[in-house]
């Protein structure tokens, strides 16, 4: 029971690995105060300012790739426990855009899912490898968005929904794409030199975690905008009850910090962006024959490829 419990903690922590925009059953989630400004002006920048937006035409079609590395250690007082995902590349197609009343809508999906098979490695391992990526294909849903970027309503499809994927792994892709590729836009006009903030908060689980996407505008060429960003996420401390496992995990301590860049085509439904971080959790585990303290420490690594123009 022991091993047990170390592993049920080990799923339950990430902090990373947490989804922004999708409710547990799959239905259909809309912004909860649409009157609400998601995003916080903390420096206008320099003359001369112009508004930014969103300017998705009918039928847009966009392909990228998305590749990411993942370390994870977890410890405990008797054991310690490496995974490490050696890489991933996901083949993501967004579109085609449908105008609506409110935007945006388009539909998301992995078209093909890949594992970075380093030369050399045994043809069983590289199968499994490669079998455990493909788990990801056909995964997706629909999006609705202003022209600011604001996420109006999402819907994961039926693969997504599946019990064969792993729900951490489909939150880690899901919040990464919404904090890179979907940048919310500031509500005034802006010039170099701006900042803003834009703040979610994140649910897995029942453990509640605060995001704020940092924002600064470092260059603009019409209509493609180069940023920094700079992710934070911190958790207060707060226990959840799991009756059916008979356990308890409570949060001493749920942190991570990111910072990369992003290239963001206001006409185009994907960016090119890069981001790199870490993250800490400390978690106990109460279980019927006791507690057990648990440490992780991750470090990752996410790239993101707009490659429309190159097929």
């Amino acid at each position: 029971m022991r091993k047990q419990t170390m592993v049920r903690g080990l799923i339950l922590m990430s902090v990373l690995l947490a989804l922004s925009s999708c409710k547990k059953d799959g239905s259909s989630a809309t912004a909860a105060d649409a009157n609400a400004d998601p995003v916080l002006l903390l420096d206008a920048g320099a003359e001369p300012q112009a508004v930014l937006r969103y300017k998705i035409a009918e039928g847009t079609t966009t392909k990228s790739n998305m590749d990411f590395t993942i370390a994870t250690l977890a410890k405990t007082s008797e054991s310690a426990a490496l995974t490490v995902v050696p890489g991933v590349r996901l083949h993501i197609v967004s579109g085609p855009a449908m105008a609506t009343e409110r935007g945006v809508k388009f539909e998301v999906k992995i078209a093909k899912a890949e594992a970075a098979i380093p030369q050399g490695l045994d043809p069983k391992v590289a199968k499994e490898l490669q079998q455990s990526a493909a788990i990801l294909d056909d995964v997706g849903g629909t999006v609705e968005m202003n022209d600011r970027g604001v996420s109006l309503a999402t819907e994961l499809n039926d693969r997504a929904k599946s019990p064969d994927i792993p729900l951490r792994l489909l939150m880690m892709i899901v919040n990464a794409r919404t904090t890179l590729s979907r940048v919310v836009l500031p509500a005034g006009p802006v010039g170099l030199g701006a900042r803003w903030e834009a703040r979610k908060e994140l649910e897995l689980y029942g453990f509640k975690v605060q995001q704020v996407d940092t924002y600064t505008l470092v260059e603009r060429v019409g209509d493609e905008i180069k940023l920094k960003v700079a992710v934070t996420q911190n958790a207060l401390p707060q226990s959840v009850d799991f009756p059916d496992e008979g356990i308890a995990i409570s949060v001493e301590q749920m942190s991570a910090n990111a910072n990369g860049e992003i290239i963001l085509n206001l006409n185009a439904l994907e960016s090119d962006a890069a981001a790199s971080g870490a993250a800490t959790d400390k978690l106990s585990v109460t279980a019927p024959e006791g507690t057990e303290k648990i440490s992780v420490d991750e470090a990752f690594e996410i790239r993101m490829t707009n490659t429309t123009a190159f097929e």
